[in-house]
């Protein structure tokens, strides 16, 4: 039995001061302080004074630390999974990019593989499908030449661990797609897409359900015509949100948490495998891409993903928009963990859950990662 005193417990209502958690692979207890001495076997674990949080989740998320989930091997996903410790993720969706098709069907059946078989640090969630079956005029960083229609057959054998795949749903057989989608539970995710806000209504009644990096690579709010950032805003949509003051200001985030149920919103960071390196050259989807000031870029100019990471995000949407600690940290945990129907088990400090955590200090810096009751990361020690 391990316990973490002297750290404030952030639960998703509010945050519980002086109180002792006690866990294995499990959480079993959180009480108040006074009770330690019940427990005098236990391991006891300093908190610091720290933020103790769920593990977070990266629903949206191509590559990190120099490797991409397009390179469809082991060792790419292996290396991602431990940086992504030091971002305080405990769980992630590797995502695939609008490639040639045997290159999307390998990186997503090394993924089935690679949740199979386990790896060193952030677990494997699921995979998250972005392209190919979007719309070429709002590809973003997304290679055109790769773009088609969608298709229920193409990925069809390869979508055992998908979690969301993103489509324009204006594009042609679209409806048959997410009806199909929604039969596999699969959360069908608009975006990349021209589509109107009447078409997104129409698409909602087939299945669609969520929005792929809102604001970013789509029709925006118009006040005559909507898009499909107006469809969003005003219906029980879900959304992500890249808050890196890059791809959207800090105003954008505060309005978003003003209009949408705050529980419908999910932190993500889009990062490709310049997230936690230097300014520099690298690649992302076999296109060249330029990172300046932390900004990632094709040549042609186009956003090409983030360096963002999980914590930053957090920190980063926390600062935008004022609201307390706790509601920030539930759009990077108890909201995505909702959104994949696994809120049984992760996304919350709560009797019986994973025992999935993270300590931040006050600036929201990993200190210390457990998964499964497993110390992953201890940052503090280095520290000594």
């Amino acid at each position: 039995m391990k316990i973490i005193v002297n750290a404030r417990i952030v639960l998703p209502d509010r945050i519980f001061e002086k109180g002792i958690l006690l866990f294995n692979e499990n959480i079993k207890e959180l009480l108040p302080y006074n009770h330690l001495k019940s427990y005098p076997q236990a391991e006891v674990i300093d908190g610091m004074g720290g933020y103790l949080t769920p593990g977070l989740i990266n629903i949206h998320i191509h590559g990190f630390n120099g490797r991409d989930t397009m390179e469809a091997n082991y060792e790419a996903l292996d290396s991602i999974s431990e940086s992504l410790l030091k971002t305080g993720a405990t769980g992630f969706l590797p995502t695939t990019m609008s490639m040639d098709i045997p290159s999307i069907q390998k990186a997503l059946r090394n993924i089935i593989e690679c949740k199979k078989w386990g790896l060193k640090g952030s677990q494997i969630l699921g995979a998250n499908v972005e392209g190919p079956f979007i719309n070429s005029k709002y590809k973003g960083a997304q290679a055109e030449e790769y773009i088609i229609e969608p298709d229920i057959e193409i990925l069809n054998d390869y979508l055992e661990d998908a979690k969301i795949i993103t489509i324009a749903p204006e594009t042609r057989n679209s409806e048959a797609f997410i009806r199909k989608m929604k039969e596999k539970g699969i959360i069908v995710s608009v975006g990349h897409s021209g589509a109107t806000y009447e078409e997104i209504l129409k698409a909602k009644e087939w299945g669609l359900s969520h929005s792929t990096h809102l604001f970013n690579a789509m029709t925006g709010l118009h006040h005559r015509k909507p898009g499909i950032v107006g469809a969003v805003l005003t219906s029980n949509m879900t959304c992500e949100l890249i808050a890196d003051y890059i791809h959207l200001h800090p105003a954008i985030l505060k309005l978003v948490t003003m209009m949408k149920d705050l529980k419908d919103i999910v932190l993500i960071t889009d990062s490709m495998e310049a997230g936690g390196l230097i300014d520099g050259e690298y690649s992302l989807g076999g296109q060249k891409v330029i990172v300046k000031d932390g900004a990632a870029r094709l040549e042609n100019g186009s956003l090409a993903g983030s360096t963002l990471s999980m914590n930053r995000a957090v920190k980063n949407m926390l600062d935008a928009t004022g609201l307390p600690i706790n509601e920030i940290i539930n759009m990077a945990t108890a909201n995505p963990a909702r959104l994949l129907n696994i809120d049984h088990k992760m996304g919350k400090i709560e009797k019986n859950m994973q025992a999935d955590l993270t300590l931040f200090d006050e600036q929201f810096n990993v200190k210390k990662v457990f998964i499964k009751g497993k110390q992953v990361l201890d940052v503090s020690c280095k520290e000594k």
